[in-house]
């Protein structure tokens, strides 16, 4: 762990002063790389051609990213490289903080348009209940995904480990539907992102717990996460919204068909600053967990 902590470090720090890069992000032509296998492969959508497809997507870049991880300082250098590359902290305030000016100013179209690019749902009818909820939703989980487990994997196996989550993160993304094209296609994809999201998505449902209103969270995250259809985002966000002390779930309309969900979380409906304290949340875990593994670093080699 002595040269992945402060890997971990600076690329979150470059991740928070930097951002996402906005031209030539590698995910991009991963993405396109993908379209290629699924427009080739999903032919008949089946199972055993999804996981042939998952395994050309994902393993020859991990196993890339071994390789160069185990240079003596360009390996180093990499490491950093690649885990700035897939950390998205700074991505999802650069997209959420936005929506919550355009309800602040009461600009309702111009924050359905900006929900719109965040979040699977229909968008076009929502009012600011719907936008503030559907964006602070999208806070916490994404929160888990593109930041917390990509962390996660990073300590635990260092470049070749985060390149792994993230790209089968980025799949699931892609492939993970319940619809007739991907049911079959997509499942190997959706059982493999849940598989990596275990740990770290209970990690971070305890971090918005000791980090928000611990007892709304974690009473929340006990009684209601069960009732999530995702393992992993039903513990997450049913204790982010109980440590912020909001009312998350409710009726959502998906590719044209209404959809009630389960209630999560105490409280009122959330509002713009919501959203806003959805993204201090996260921030506040992320300093938690960074402080917590220095901890755990200063004590190993006391």
């Amino acid at each position: 762990m002595s040269g992945v902590l402060p890997a971990a470090l600076l690329a979150t720090l470059l991740d928070r002063l930097l951002g996402e890069p906005t031209r030539w992000h590698p995910l991009v032509g991963f993405g396109r790389w993908a379209q290629y296998l699924e427009q080739r492969l999903n032919r008949h959508n089946s199972i055993l051609r999804g996981a042939f497809a998952w395994a050309l997507a994902v393993l020859p870049f991990t196993a890339l990213a071994y390789w160069l991880a185990s240079w003596a300082v360009l390996g180093w250098v990499f490491s950093v490289f690649c885990l700035y590359l897939c950390l998205g902290g700074q991505s999802l305030a650069a997209h959420a903080r936005p929506i919550a000016e355009a309800l602040q100013r009461q600009d309702l179209p111009v924050a359905r348009e900006l929900v719109g690019r965040i979040v699977s749902r229909d968008t076009r009818d929502l009012d600011e209940e719907g936008i503030a909820r559907a964006t602070v939703e999208s806070v916490l989980e994404n929160g888990s995904d593109a930041l917390f487990a990509a962390l996660f994997w990073f300590l635990l196996l260092g470049a070749p480990g985060v390149v792994l989550y993230r790209l089968s993160n980025t799949l699931d993304a892609m492939w993970g539907y319940r619809t007739p094209r991907f049911l079959l296609f997509g499942r190997v994809a959706a059982r493999l992102d849940d598989a990596l999201n275990y740990l770290p998505a209970r990690l971070v449902a305890l971090s918005y717990c000791l980090c928000g209103n611990a007892g709304a969270g974690w009473h929340s995250w006990r009684t209601q996460a069960a009732a999530w259809d995702s393992p992993n985002a039903g513990p997450v966000m049913a204790a982010g919204a109980g440590a912020l002390h909001v009312q998350l779930g409710g009726s959502a309309v998906y590719h044209g068909e209404s959809v009630t969900r389960p209630a999560l979380g105490l409280g009122p409906a959330p509002r713009a600053q919501d959203i806003l304290r959805a993204l201090q949340l996260v921030r506040r875990s992320l300093l938690l967990w960074l402080a917590m593994i220095t901890l755990l670093w200063i004590f190993r080699h006391a």
